[in-house]
């Protein structure tokens, strides 16, 4: 079963910026559609990015503009650069296959707060 590792979440002012990743282990080099999800307080873990094998993207209408996921193959790692941070990008982000294949990580804790 593959495993994933996010890392790279904290805490930032509004307008800040964050980078987090992604590492999968054992995915056997198969290349799949990664996404991003987040989940707030009481809210559903919702999809805000994924990138295709081919490297094609799509956003979410309110992370778009300020947020570019992208991947490096090679390592089995996806990213999530994350810009003008709003306080409503608080949340856990997780990352998974999109449709969702792989059990769910831990996720990183992002928290946007003057």
């Amino acid at each position: 079963q593959v495993q994933v590792v996010e890392s790279g979440g904290g805490l930032v002012q509004p307008g800040g910026s964050l980078r987090l990743s992604c590492a999968a282990s054992r995915s056997n080099g198969v290349i799949y559609t990664m996404g991003w999800y987040r989940q707030a307080p009481g809210n559903q873990r919702e999809l805000v990015a994924f990138i295709t094998s081919g490297d094609s993207t799509m956003y979410t209408d309110s992370v778009k503009g300020r947020f570019t996921i992208s991947r490096d193959s090679a390592k089995d790692t996806v990213y999530l650069q994350m810009s003008n941070l709003k306080p409503e990008d608080t949340a856990v982000y997780y990352c998974n296959t999109h449709p969702i294949i792989w059990n769910w990580g831990q996720g990183t804790q992002v928290t946007v707060s003057s």
